[in-house]
């Protein structure tokens, strides 16, 4: 059984370690537990790994965040993954730093990156885990913000958060969203 798991972020040295490619440092997470490394191919790098009889496809869009259902549907299909395999790990403005929320189908919340997914893919119903980042920032500087580097107090938490992330997906593809979200929600 396939899985598509896409980790959006946007690609280049400028927005390494950043809030908004946490969907990246996910995937990274993932690729080096499993002593894998990513490729690139069509609007994206990629790797692949197996977990109790599943191959998981990881996808990290190379579109940039605003057109990431490019590299989401071209992979859904070069891979013949069906919808309700595919999960989307993207940063959170709504939710507060470190929280990890699984949602097998929902809006878009704002984020251009699940906004192209849903316009590209023409729904909202796929799996998405996002990472709350939190909202300190003044108003109207939310792009300074999601592009800014983690501070301090939130790198000592990150790795354990990400870990978390890998604990999250392999629960999706083994037990599926559902128990899943029971369990980590």
């Amino acid at each position: 059984m396939k899985y598509l798991i896409a980790g959006l972020g946007n690609i280049g040295p400028d927005y390494e370690n950043t809030r908004h490619n946490i969907g990246f440092d996910a995937l990274d997470e993932l690729a080096s537990s499993s002593n894998v490394s990513f490729s690139s191919g069509r609007y994206a790098d990629h790797a692949t790994i197996k977990f109790k009889g599943r191959t998981l496809i990881l996808i990290k869009p190379t579109t940039y965040m605003n057109l990431s259902g490019k590299a989401v549907h071209y992979w859904l299909q070069h891979e013949k993954i069906p919808l309700d395999r595919l999960l989307v790990i993207t940063d959170d403005l709504a939710l507060p730093f470190g929280t990890l929320r699984l949602k097998a189908k929902g809006s878009d919340g704002g984020h251009n990156g699940l906004k192209h997914i849903q316009q590209i893919l023409g729904t909202p119903n796929y799996a998405r885990l996002r990472f709350g980042i939190g909202n300190g920032f003044p108003k109207g500087h939310q792009v300074n913000y999601v592009l800014s580097k983690w501070t301090d107090e939130e790198n000592t938490e990150l790795q354990s958060l990400i870990k978390k992330c890998s604990e999250i997906v392999k629960s999706f593809v083994s037990i599926g969203p559902a128990r899943t979200m029971n369990q980590f929600n």
